[in-house]
């Protein structure tokens, strides 16, 4: 099975970083230099719209294989291999926005932060109970390589959550929350076909995280950052989506 590249550029951190971030796929290096090029246009939108334009052409919104998982009947199987894909990357504490809190790169994020950390601790308890009721993971072919590439998004998450760059994890936090919406799909169907009632979305609205982010990208830098993490992020998404999708081919099960 091909799996695919998880990692991404990271120009704004520390040179070790960078070095370690630099091995991503090239087709996904030069999509993200084209759009970091555009996103110093200060005529477009706020913060969090350009955030959400993005996710609609690189979020999970996008993706074939989350598209296939809503829209169809899936196999049993392709459930229970998402689940355990994102409790892998997002069912660990402390996560991605607790790491961004505790970092506190931009002040003045926090209490926006505060409120998805809390958010998140729900989703995170969903996907452990998810987990136990999916079961094993289905047996797949390249195992070896999934764990090495879920490690890698795990790792990418954790530096774009710890970058000094105010506006960095910022925008990090915020594709990742306006992307669960459609992993949050993916987790309740499974939830339904496997008897689990979901839980209440408690993850700060669109409104309430535009306005955050109208103040947190106020200045260019900080808005290039937002735009910089938020691309890193879906970047990591895509690559996770079209994992599980390889995943899936490899079983038969598309």
């Amino acid at each position: 099975m091909c799996t695919p590249s998880l990692h991404v550029t990271c120009k704004d951190l520390r040179p070790d970083v960078r070095t370690h971030m630099a091995r991503g796929h090239p087709r996904h290096d030069r999509g993200l230099m084209a759009s970091t090029t555009a996103s110093i246009d200060e005529t477009r939108p706020g913060p969090w719209d350009v955030v959400a334009r993005l996710g609609a052409v690189d979020g999970a919104v996008a993706h074939p294989h989350a598209t296939r998982l809503i829209q169809s009947a899936p196999a049993q199987r392709n459930l229970s291999d998402a689940v355990h894909a994102f409790c892998d990357v997002y069912g660990r504490h402390p996560g991605m926005i607790d790491d961004a809190l505790l970092r506190g790169a931009q002040l003045a994020s926090l209490p926006w932060l505060e409120t998805a950390a809390t958010g998140f601790a729900i989703e995170r308890g969903y996907l452990a109970q998810l987990t136990a009721a999916v079961g094993p993971l289905p047996s797949t072919p390249g195992q070896a390589a999934t764990e090495a590439a879920l490690a890698g998004v795990r790792n990418a998450l954790e530096i774009l959550s710890g970058s000094e760059r105010a506006g960095c994890a910022t925008g990090a936090v915020a594709a990742l929350l306006h992307d669960w919406a459609v992993t949050r799909d993916v987790l309740d169907l499974a939830a339904t076909r496997f008897g689990i009632v979901a839980p209440p979305r408690a993850l700060p609205p669109a409104d309430v995280s535009a306005k955050a982010l109208a103040t947190l990208g106020a200045t260019p830098g900080t808005r290039r950052a937002i735009t910089f993490g938020a691309q890193q992020l879906y970047a990591q998404h895509r690559g996770l989506w079209s994992l599980l999708e390889a995943r899936a081919s490899a079983r038969g099960d598309l």
